[in-house]
């Protein structure tokens, strides 16, 4: 055999070896801190917070509304189940209103502003006259509309405020007439104040403050001056002062802040029980549907107080989910507000914020004693059509604003490519046997 016949033995390929690199010390929970702040910086974030926040908030409210109106309603010779039957009936036209909401365009929402102004300012005065008008412990801000059901037309004046105002601010800002301080004010403060002075003809002044602060955060969005703005708050201080030295009501409340003990007269009885009903929940409470409190003891269980019913019953744990629902759904507003480049979406999406996230810090600070009872609901949780109608409705646009935005419209269009209906193929996909999906080849390609 010759060289140059002689063949050398074919190379053996070179074995892989898998070179296995010893973690970093911390590197797990930094990994995992920059896979959480990715997620959170992602397009569609404030989307799904808002529209799973608001959600939870709901499911859980209608659970807690039937959990706590039972006894309220046999003690009322009605069916256990009545206030809840009510309550979803309003989620399921609330949940209408909410899907409207979502699917409109923005300029049909300021389209609306200015009709839903004139339509709840006319219902308030309608309920100023004997005969129309309805009294509801104390408070004559209700229309009766037929049998069981009744309407509260100052709720809806809030919405119809953060529309208005919010469509007058982006008109000014778009001639650039916000650089004066009585742009700012005229005609936003005056139309404010008349909402104002036909709610406190009722005498309801928690529904007032929440007004007020939309109003405030219209004008902190809209930039307005230091000055400007410390002297609108300091004149709605003070003529909210005027008011509860002027009541004896209002007083007994602002003297019940902090009290633990029912007071000369029981005068701070239902502020002392609702203490009572967070303290015995424990962590974990004392079950669903075991609550004491609501046998008689607390007042309004279902409505005003139903965070304390929810704190007896689903203990710590459960108060503070309803509270990181309302943070969520509160920073996606925000985040909502400020990244748009819309003005108008920017001072409706604030206005809401303010609007739902105020209401709950009146409502949850009165049940723990840290805030005098205004007698306002918590948002989406409470009992009530007439506050959870407008409120879902003002959702549903959070969820418009937070869809339309143009990184958010991006990743719901490719997640739409990526997921088509059911029923349809994608381009250039054929079904073969056994259910495998291959891509399609063009004819004559093997």
């Amino acid at each position: 055999m010759t060289a140059r016949s002689a063949k050398a033995p074919p190379a053996r390929p070179a074995r892989r070896t898998s070179m296995v690199r010893a973690p970093r010390p911390g590197g797990g929970p930094r990994r995992l801190y920059t896979r959480l702040r990715r997620a959170w910086d992602r397009p569609l974030t404030a989307y799904y917070l808002i529209l799973g926040g608001s959600l939870l908030i709901l499911v859980l409210g209608l659970v807690m509304v039937y959990s706590a109106s039972q006894i309220k309603a046999l003690q009322s010779g009605l069916a256990p189940s009545y206030f809840f039957r009510k309550q979803l009936l309003a989620a399921a036209i609330g949940g209408v209103l909410l899907l409207a909401a979502a699917r409109l365009r923005v300029r049909l929402h300021r389209a609306m502003a200015y009709p839903l102004l004139a339509g709840s300012a006319f219902l308030m005065c309608l309920v100023q006259i004997p005969g129309i008008g309805v009294s509801v412990n104390g408070n004559r801000n209700w229309l009766n509309l037929g049998g069981p059901f009744q309407m509260q037309p100052s709720e809806f004046g809030k919405l119809a405020l953060v529309l208005w105002g919010a469509d007058l601010l982006a008109r000014k800002q778009e001639k650039k007439l916000l650089t004066q301080w009585k742009q700012l004010l005229v005609p936003l403060a005056p139309v404010a104040f008349l909402l104002l002075g036909l709610i406190m003809l009722g005498g309801d002044m928690g529904t007032a403050i929440i007004l007020t602060a939309i109003l405030f955060g219209l004008l902190w969005l809209a930039g307005a001056p230091t000055r400007l703005f410390t002297g609108v708050l300091g004149g709605a201080v003070a003529i909210g002062a005027l008011l509860i030295l002027t009541s004896a009501n209002r007083m007994s409340r602002l003297a019940c802040i902090g009290a633990t003990d029912p007071g000369p007269g029981d005068q701070c009885w239902q502020a002392v029980h609702g203490i009572y009903a967070l303290a015995s929940g424990g962590f974990f409470g004392s079950g669903l549907g075991a609550s004491m409190e609501k046998w008689g003891e607390l007042p309004e269980p279902h409505t005003d107080f139903i965070f304390a019913i929810t704190g007896e019953e689903l203990g710590l744990a459960g108060t503070l989910s309803v509270l990181a629902l309302f943070a969520a759904l509160g920073y996606a507003g925000i985040r909502v507000a400020g990244r748009t480049e819309d003005p108008f979406v920017r001072y409706a999406a604030g206005g809401v914020t303010t609007w739902i996230m105020a209401q709950a810090v009146i409502n949850i600070g009165a049940v723990l004693g840290l805030l005098p009872i205004a007698g306002v609901p918590l948002p989406l949780f409470s009992y009530g059509g007439s506050a959870l109608l407008p409120t879902m409705f003002a959702v549903g646009l959070l969820i418009a604003f937070a869809r339309d935005e143009p990184a958010a419209r991006a990743a719901l269009a490719a997640l739409a490519e990526r997921k088509p209906g059911f029923g349809r193929r994608p381009a250039g996909v054929r079904w073969k046997t056994m259910r495998r999906r291959v891509m399609g080849r063009p004819s004559g390609e093997r």
